[in-house]
């Protein structure tokens, strides 16, 4: 991604997407297996063969029964909020289609997805007598994985485009006009993915913040807040949703972030003001 960037910072013309060589996805010749529909799913397993990989480290708030019951039922909260909130906040207009069920084509908000996937959580912490803070923490560290990948192909897929710019790695997108324009896919990819991703398996695997409930899962939300309110700026609003922003003066996107931003240094200061819990304190049902 980076250098992508980096070897085309020279070129005095826009990049052209079209002329990339990107496709869709993998044509089967009878079906075509979206890059969109591949990125959630490396998303998910990945971020399970990690979640697998940190209860077995000491600390561990659960047992691998729950971390299964977790893979299973935050893929449900991710695809089904994410679709709901989409609908919701950016495209009321699924609500009376079949569209809503259309997946393959896009269409998927981050907001919903983060609200299906707490109450995944407190679903299976609940029923398993677990704590959810800190199931919450361990599962924060596993997101930007997905994240990652899903912007990514949002990039691949040529959607979602930025604002129109004049920097030297512009690039224009088909269906957005002639108008060279940020890559604010590859800019959310690195924040919200690649940076946030960085932080907290520094902070899991080097430090002792597994052992300080909230933490890890408040690093996690003002950091993808911030990352989101930030690319906010270089990326163009929804165009159902453009006037929206010229009258308010920030983007849905942006104010729906604000709030998270706020709760997710709340939630920081909490976890840091409290003593932390005691080391190898064994997970419910490891036994």
């Amino acid at each position: 991604m980076l250098s992508l960037l980096a070897a085309t910072a020279s070129v005095a013309d826009p990049i052209q997407w079209a002329e990339l060589g990107l496709t869709p996805g993998i044509d089967l010749g009878f079906f075509t297996l979206r890059w969109y529909s591949l990125a959630y799913l490396a998303g998910i397993v990945l971020g399970y063969w990690h979640l697998s990989r940190m209860i077995k480290a000491p600390g561990a708030p659960m047992a691998q029964r729950h971390a299964d019951d977790l893979f299973f039922y935050c893929t449900l909260g991710i695809i089904i909020g994410g679709r709901i909130g989409y609908a919701t906040f950016y495209e009321p207009s699924l609500w009376t289609s079949l569209r809503f069920f259309q997946l393959w084509t896009g269409g998927m908000s981050f907001h919903g997805g983060l609200v299906g996937v707490l109450v995944a959580i407190a679903f299976v912490s609940w029923r398993g007598g677990l704590s959810f803070i800190r199931v919450a923490d361990y599962i924060a560290v596993n997101v930007p994985f997905g994240m990652m990948f899903g912007r990514l192909a949002n990039f691949v897929n040529g959607e979602l485009w930025g604002r129109p710019t004049d920097v030297p790695w512009a690039m224009v997108f088909p269906g957005a006009g002639p108008l060279p324009r940020h890559p604010s896919q590859l800019y959310e990819a690195a924040l919200e993915g690649a940076l946030l991703m960085a932080v907290l398996l520094l902070l899991f695997w080097c430090t002792r913040a597994r052992y300080r409930p909230g933490l890890l899962v408040g690093v996690f939300t003002a950091g993808i807040a911030l990352g989101r309110f930030t690319v906010e700026f270089f990326r163009e609003p929804d165009a159902q949703l453009a006037e929206f922003a010229a009258e308010t003066g920030l983007s849905m996107g942006q104010w729906l972030t604000i709030p998270l931003i706020a709760l997710g240094i709340a939630v920081t200061a909490w976890a840091l003001m409290r003593p932390p819990l005691a080391s190898g304190r064994p997970a419910p049902g490891a036994a």
